[in-house]
């Protein structure tokens, strides 16, 4: 489920060199909520990212928060990224 909800449940069997670097970072997503915490701690997740992934990555975000009421605490310096924020 937690995989389907990162886009992922396609790349199941996929080695990580063959993933891209936005769906590494999802991989690390999923690894931080595996034991659903009630709040993950983000330094800057999207920083080696590209505009369109750090985007889908902060989506990601929010939707989680709204499905399960995980927090997230993000340190960022994008400040588009920061206005995405609540």
């Amino acid at each position: 489920t937690l995989l389907k909800d990162l886009g992922l449940d396609d790349r199941l069997t996929h080695k990580p060199t063959a993933l891209s670097g936005g769906e590494q970072q999802r991989v690390a997503v999923a690894r931080a909520l595996i034991n659903e915490p009630a709040i993950v701690f983000a330094d800057e997740p999207t920083g080696n990212l590209d505009s369109t992934n750090a985007k889908e990555l902060y989506r990601i975000f929010k939707n989680l928060n709204q499905k399960t009421g995980t927090a997230f605490l993000i340190v960022t310096h994008n400040e588009e990224l920061a206005a995405f924020a609540d």
